[in-house]
């Protein structure tokens, strides 16, 4: 198995920063493109815990497009193969002490890379 084989490598690290474009966008569109649309996807949230695609979808609907802007820090991007990769950050928004961590798990699939697992948690 190659870690961090170049070309997937560029694949993911690129899904990855068009997910972070759209969630600060609030393009749901895109947003929805990019998970695995399945009922065994997984997303823990901050504050909600969601089963299935059609949870996430309900959350991204629901959910308040103010505020959404954020830096990134200590971004980790590391591919398994050619299929899978694993994308972990750190971020902080402005007017808050608290540091945001999001973990996501890519999956190569017939469709593209999307994700199919995905936590995100604040600390303070």
């Amino acid at each position: 198995m190659i870690i961090n084989h170049p070309e997937t490598l560029a694949a993911v690290t690129a899904a990855f920063y068009r997910y972070e474009q759209a969630l600060i966008g609030n393009d749901t569109a895109v947003l929805d493109d990019l998970f695995w649309h399945d009922e065994r996807t997984v997303r823990l949230g901050a504050g909600e815990n969601l089963y299935g695609i059609s949870q996430i979808r309900e959350f991204r609907a629901a959910r308040s497009a103010a505020g959404l802007m954020r830096q990134l820090r200590n971004t980790v991007i590391t591919t398994f193969g050619e299929d899978v990769a694993v994308c972990s950050t750190e971020f902080t928004r402005e007017g808050s002490n608290k540091v945001g961590r999001q973990q996501q798990t890519w999956v190569r699939l017939p469709v593209g890379w999307r994700i199919v697992a995905a936590q995100v948690s604040l600390m303070s």
